[in-house]
């Protein structure tokens, strides 16, 4: 009778406690789900895209000539070097004259020849003619000393082209600037044996300069706001000048893949002088862009990308966009992105695709 009575309340309480465990179990299942992660979102819209262009160059004569010597020798005498400035009229280098020396004194022995010859045929054929008209000689005789005479005129005339052409080739073996400039290059020195129109220095001439920047191709599909360009020296940021681009090359550059472009200076300050490094600014004709904040911006298969909001489900889509340019606190898009689309722009560390989000208050919807 007492083991009954003991083996009923074991039985009661087995139940009692399986009883609870359900109602536990009960209320944890039927207990509050996890909140939706909340975001910030803004509505993508249109803004003005007019970047500033901002490029490194040089400043480079607007005319370099290269200086050469018109007759072959072999340089005795070398007076300048690279940077030096020099006058239109000033001597660079000579070549040693003895060759075109010996040249003009064969050809001042050969006009001597020709006008002693010019003597005597002019002689002759003034005795000829007085002959004829008294009638003491032929008219052959006359007709051929008239001959000898016209000879020795044009042997004259030979004789003396060709001792001014071995004057100028005497001449031609003294090497002058030509012009005003300072020089830039020198490709000869003293003892070296030049051929005629070799190349022995490059002159870059006094006047106008130019800012010469390698842009990328693509800058030139867009129109500046202003033609005029700011230039400003990268040693010395006080000095600065304008100019407008006054060259573009029609090729591109293998080596670099850049167009080089010319800025004519509208004034040259003296500090910036040739070689000197300058930063050449202009601003773009604005263009209407889909504009989002900085914080937008993820990525999604190693590409750019922005979380998009589906206004009725409020699940999220990673949609990758091409981006055109950056401006402080903003990202400029290309493609990819329309405006009115909502972006979250917060809260999207650990965003997965089709989660569902809950907009945090106070945000565009």
């Amino acid at each position: 009778m007492e083991y009954s009575r003991r083996w009923r309340r074991s039985a009661c309480c087995t139940a009692m406690l399986a009883v609870t465990g359900l109602t536990a179990c009960q209320e944890q299942t039927s207990g509050p789900e996890n909140p939706p992660t909340a975001v910030q979102v803004e509505v993508a819209a249109l803004a003005d895209y007019a970047p500033a262009i901002r490029l490194t160059g040089e400043i480079r004569p607007r005319v370099e000539s290269e200086l050469s010597f018109r007759v072959a020798g072999r340089i005795t005498e070398r007076l300048v070097n690279v940077g030096d400035h020099v006058t239109a009229d000033q001597v660079l280098a000579r070549l040693d004259p003895q060759q075109q020396q010996a040249t003009v004194t064969a050809a001042e022995a050969a006009v001597a020849s020709a006008e002693a010859v010019l003597r005597q045929a002019t002689s002759s054929y003034e005795r000829q003619k007085a002959l004829l008209a008294r009638g003491f000689t032929t008219q052959r005789e006359h007709d051929q000393a008239e001959e000898a005479y016209r000879t020795a005129q044009a042997s004259r005339a030979d004789a003396r082209a060709r001792l001014g052409t071995a004057r100028d080739h005497l001449s031609d073996t003294v090497l002058r600037a030509g012009v005003a400039g300072v020089i830039t290059a020198r490709n000869a020195e003293m003892g070296q044996v030049v051929q005629t129109a070799q190349t022995v220095f490059s002159i870059a001439q006094d006047g106008p300069r130019d800012a010469v920047f390698n842009v990328n191709e693509s800058i030139f599909t867009h129109e500046l706001t202003d033609p005029a360009i700011a230039l400003t020296l990268v040693s010395d940021p006080a000095v600065t000048t304008t100019g407008a681009v006054r060259e573009v090359s029609p090729t591109v550059d293998r080596a670099t893949g850049t167009v080089r472009a010319k800025v004519g200076l509208a004034q040259s300050p003296a500090a910036m002088t040739l070689g000197a490094a300058v930063i050449g600014e202009g601003r773009l004709e604005p263009r209407k862009l889909v504009a989002v904040p900085w914080s937008a911006l993820s990525s999604g298969s190693g590409q750019p990308a922005v979380w998009i909001v589906d206004p009725q489900t409020k699940a999220v889509l990673l949609k990758p966009i091409t981006i055109e340019g950056y401006e402080t606190g903003k990202v400029f898009v290309r493609e990819g992105l329309r405006p009115g689309e909502i972006v979250a722009t917060g809260g999207t560390q650990f965003l997965r695709p089709n989660q569902v989000v809950a907009v945090a208050k106070g945000t565009a919807q």
